[in-house]
Formats: C-alpha cells, sequence, structure tokens
C-alpha cells in the first residue's frame, strides 16, 4: 500500500507542478509587454523660439518622454515657428514638431517637399492672435497700422503667416503700407518697451510668458480682432477656413486686458511627423503626450487644453499608423 499512495502523492505532486506553471505563464503572458519591442534610438522635436509656448512645452515633454521611453534620446531644435518646423520635418532634419494648421494647409497647398508624406498625431492646443500695443497708442485695429512700425515674426513662422494675412484682410499691404521688422517674441516685447515698435503680432497659447511678463512693467494693451475682419480673413478659403473666431479670457493677462475679454483668431496646433517615423515610436510617443498633459498644464497652461477627445482630429492631416494604434488601444 505503501508504495502505490507515494506514487499517487508523486502524480498529485506533477499535476501541481504543471497546473503551478501554467498559471505562471499565463500570468507573465499578461504582465508582460507583447509586440513590438520598447522603442530605441534618437529622435529630434523641432520646437519654436526659446522664449515661446512651443518650446516651453517641448522642454518639458522632452522630460516625460524621458521617463516613458528611457532607451530614447530626445533632441530639442529651436525654430522660427511653424512654417519652419513643418519643412524640416517633411525633408527629414527632424522627426516630430508642432505646427499650426493652417501652416499644414499652406505646405500641403503648395506641394512643397516631403509634403505627401505627412501626418498627423495629436491635435493639441490653440494659438490665438495677440496684437500687442502700448495702451495709449492709437491704434484701435488692424487698419489703424497704415504708416506704423510693426513686428510681425519671424519668415519660418506661423505668426508671420497670419499677420501678413490679417493685414490684408484689413486692406493693407503688409509690405508697404507697414514698416514689417522680422523679429520673434524672444524680442518683441522689448523693442515695444523701448519706443522701436508701434505694435507686434503674436500667435500663441495662452498665456504665453513673454507677454505676461511685459504686462508685469510695462502698460500695454490687445487690440481686438473683430467679427467681419475675421470673415473678410476666412473668404480668401483653402487654409485661411482653419481660422475661427474666439475670445481670450479677461484673466489671460490681466494687467493688458484690464478686465476685458477681448475677441480675436484662433487656430489650432497638431503634433507633426511622417510616414517614415516607426509606429511603435509613434504609438508611444502619442501616448506620452496624453498622459502627460495634466503634469505638463500646470507649468504650460495651454497643455491643460489637450483633449482625448477631440485628438484625433488631425485635419489636413492624415492620422499616423503610430497615432491610430494608440487611439485603438484606448478606445472604451
Amino acid at each position: 500500500m505503501l508504495p502505490a499512495l507515494s506514487r499517487i502523492g508523486r502524480r498529485r505532486s506533477l499535476r501541481a507542478g504543471a497546473a503551478l506553471v501554467v498559471v505562471l505563464g499565463l500570468l507573465l503572458w499578461w504582465l508582460l509587454p507583447l509586440g513590438d519591442p520598447a522603442p530605441t534610438g534618437t529622435l529630434s522635436f523641432s520646437t519654436g523660439v526659446r522664449s515661446g509656448v512651443y518650446q516651453r512645452y517641448g522642454e518639458r515633454l522632452k522630460g516625460a518622454l524621458a521617463k516613458d521611453l528611457p532607451k530614447v534620446s530626445i533632441e530639442l531644435q529651436t525654430s522660427e515657428g511653424s512654417q519652419q518646423n513643418i519643412a524640416r520635418v517633411a525633408t527629414g532634419k527632424a522627426d516630430f514638431t508642432i505646427a499650426t494648421t493652417d501652416a499644414v494647409a499652406t505646405y500641403l497647398r503648395d506641394k512643397k517637399p516631403g509634403a505627401d508624406r505627412l501626418r498627423g498625431c495629436v491635435r493639441l492646443y490653440d494659438d490665438y492672435i495677440q496684437l500687442v500695443v502700448k495702451r495709449d497708442a492709437d491704434i484701435r485695429s488692424v487698419a489703424d497700422l497704415r504708416g506704423k512700425t510693426v513686428a510681425v515674426g519671424q519668415p519660418g513662422s506661423g505668426v508671420r503667416l497670419v499677420a501678413d494675412r490679417l493685414m490684408t484682410a484689413a486692406g493693407l499691404d503688409p509690405l508697404h503700407d507697414v514698416t514689417p521688422v522680422s523679429v520673434g517674441i524672444d524680442t518683441m516685447p522689448k523693442l515695444l518697451e523701448d519706443g522701436d515698435l508701434d505694435a507686434f503680432f503674436w500667435s500663441g497659447g495662452l498665456p504665453t510668458t513673454a507677454v505676461a511678463d511685459l504686462a508685469e512693467r510695462f502698460a500695454i494693451r490687445l487690440v481686438p480682432l473683430e467679427d467681419p475682419l475675421i470673415k473678410q480673413l476666412q473668404s480668401a478659403g483653402g487654409s485661411t477656413r482653419y481660422y475661427r473666431s474666439a475670445v481670450m479670457p479677461a484673466d489671460a493677462y490681466r494687467n493688458a486686458q484690464q478686465g476685458q475679454a477681448v475677441p480675436t483668431v484662433a487656430v489650432a496646433n497638431v503634433l507633426v511627423t511622417t510616414d517614415r517615423t516607426d509606429p511603435a515610436m509613434t504609438e508611444a510617443f502619442t501616448r506620452t503626450v496624453i498622459d502627460s498633459r495634466d503634469r505638463i498644464g500646470r507649468e504650460v497652461h495651454a497643455a491643460q487644453l489637450v483633449d482625448l477627445r477631440t485628438a484625433i482630429y488631425t485635419d489636413p492631416l492624415p492620422l499616423h499608423e503610430g497615432a491610430k494604434r494608440y487611439y485603438r488601444s484606448v478606445k472604451p
């Protein structure tokens, strides 16, 4: 009897051991990542001028990516803005960037190099067009800029694109009816403060630190961009359809607005890459952008407006395959 009992005990032990192996295997299958291996390598991210929202957002996104993608090195490239950003990505000089949808649509319309390779990942936050003047200036509308010295952004910037279009809509020739100054937001505030400018255009998320800092030390005002002007702007068609009426809330720049909301023009930003970018890398990058929203938003307010419900709408660009994978993975 004892040998028989011993054999029965061994069989039970073997079955129990086999069951344990199956359970452990299933547990490991559940817990360990499968499919594409973790992304590795180096990525370049084209941002904007040093004191602009693109650069501040890029710096904080780089920190979030370092945690989520520890085997990927992220290199930031400052730039003049949206137009230069798109050209860099389209021609392989950068892997990811942020750009306004009007600038993207213009690049596509003009069929510039690599335009057909561009892909969207995330609709981000909106840029608000800001026309800044001294508080006592005699400028109450865009039309009043005639004969003035106006900073219009650098040639490769998104603000240059919309500033020229707004002045044209107001009946001004951007090259001859004003004295245009091609500088960025890192330079504009000081020039206005020193009396070297009568006004400057800026396109950025709210609040833009450089404008907020200027309002703290110098009396400025934001010029309203009213509906009739916006309708005239949109009437050109094509890429101008990405502009929409918006309102800068009264607390965007408290000192400058003195309790008043200011009507203006808004345009959406998108995270852009190309069809060359590895789908696994793009999926991981997109996931970090969404997951880091609140963390980055504590320092860059515009980032709080990134919304998973609208992030998928990257018109005029089709979604990258990797971004599609991410959105499928989080679909309820």
